[in-house]
This record gives structure tokens, C-alpha cells and sequence, in this order.
């Protein structure tokens, strides 16, 4: 019997709730959301749903199931925070943008995600293993770094038209540089794009709970199914 798994996609502007590609609840987070806050409007949002384990994608580094520094797009305090323990159920936590690749792989060799969000989310992934990524951070143009020229707030700031030409510019460079077989664009700001180049392709929203269902893939499935997380 599959298990009934919560998955929450924690971002910088909002969390969703997913127990189903269609079944889902949103509240907002923001810069200044804590631990503790998060915890409270999530066991709000969440009443009534039955579930026995989650998955959590957040957006900073985590190691070993481990958030390892506080994220730039919220509050203080998440550094080594225990979501089991605070949930009281088995919880495995990866980067938010690593959650999303997960589900968005479809096979075909070596793909890399990059997530258009409030900052920007990136992973990569080929065969059965994932590597998150903290690509937002690389520097780009006149000593910014490229989340600042491919995020949300960089749309008002450059127009939407100059926007488009700078993230598919970065996404070229990026691909040949990863030697990326082809590339997922997600977040909510790829839906601003109706044509795509050759290899690269746009996310859905539903990747983010098939990413949080394959962390739960069991040792009783055969080996080659397992997933490692780098």
C-alpha cells in the first residue's frame, strides 16, 4: 500500500500544500517568516488531510536532510531546524529547486532545472541522481549576481522583453556549460514565455509533488529505482 504523502514546496513569496496534483492549498511566507510561524500556518492549512510522511522542498542548502544556512527570501532560524520532529512524522527535506527537478526529469539523459522564482533554483540530474545547485549566486553583469537579472523583481526592472532575452541568454550559457542534454524551466514566471529554443522545455506545477512522492521510494522497489541525493 503506497504511503499518503504531504508535500510542501516552501518559497519566498508562498507555500504550497500538496497531497495530489490537483489537490492543494496555498499560504503566503515572505522575508520575514520564522520556523515557528511557518509550523503554525501550516498545521492551519493543513487540517482535515490525512497523511503519514512529507517531503519538503526549501530554498537555501541542505545537506543530509539538514538545512544548512537560513534562506535569503525569508525569515531567521531554519539553519538545522528538525521539520520531523515539529511535524511529529517522518519528513525528508531537500532544496526546493532539487524537489521540483526530481519530478521534473523525464529521463533522456542529462537534464538541468532551473527554477524562475523569487530568486533563481537550480539542479541537475542524470540517471538516478540528483545534485542541487546554487547557481542565483554565481556572478553575472556589472558585479550582480544572476538571480538579480533572472528573478521576479528583475522583470519591472529591465521590461519584460529585455527580461526574456536575458534569461534565455543565461539559459544558453548555462546548458553548454553543464553539457546539459536539455534544460526544465519552472517557477511561476516561466508561464511569461510562449515559444521555447531547441532543448529547452517548460516545467509544470505538478513536478514539485512527483519529486516529493519519488523521495519516498522505498528499499522494497528494486535498486535502480532508488534516487541518490547528492
Amino acid at each position: 500500500m503506497k504511503r499518503k504523502v504531504l508535500v510542501v514546496d516552501i518559497g519566498g513569496t508562498q507555500v504550497k500544500l500538496l497531497m495530489s496534483p490537483l489537490v492543494q492549498r496555498n499560504f503566503a511566507s515572505g522575508p520575514r517568516m520564522r520556523p515557528e510561524e511557518m509550523m503554525a500556518k501550516l498545521e492551519r492549512t493543513a487540517s482535515g488531510w490525512k497523511f503519514e510522511v512529507v517531503s519538503i522542498g526549501f530554498p537555501a542548502p541542505v545537506r543530509k536532510g539538514r538545512i544548512i544556512r537560513d534562506p535569503k527570501h525569508l525569515g531567521k532560524g531554519w539553519a538545522g531546524f528538525d521539520f520531523a520532529r515539529a511535524l511529529g512524522k517522518p519528513a525528508r527535506v531537500i532544496n526546493d529547486a532539487a524537489m521540483q527537478a526530481l519530478g521534473s526529469y523525464h529521463g533522456g539523459g542529462r537534464m538541468l532545472f532551473l527554477g524562475l522564482g523569487t530568486g533563481l533554483g537550480s539542479a541537475l540530474v542524470w540517471e538516478r541522481t540528483l545534485l542541487p545547485l546554487e547557481l542565483g549566486d554565481l556572478p553575472y553583469l556589472e558585479d550582480e549576481i544572476i538571480e538579480n537579472y533572472l528573478g521576479v523583481p528583475d522583470v519591472a526592472l529591465l521590461g519584460e522583453k529585455k527580461w526574456k532575452r536575458e534569461v534565455i541568454y543565461a539559459v544558453t550559457q548555462l546548458k553548454r556549460s553543464f553539457i546539459a542534454d536539455y534544460v526544465v524551466l519552472g517557477g511561476g514566471n516561466v508561464r511569461r514565455f510562449d515559444t521555447f529554443p531547441e532543448g529547452v522545455e517548460p516545467g509544470q506545477n505538478e513536478n514539485a509533488f512527483l519529486g516529493g512522492l519519488r523521495l519516498w521510494e522505498t528499499k522494497r522497489r528494486a535498486r535502480e529505482l532508488k534516487w541518490h541525493v547528492l
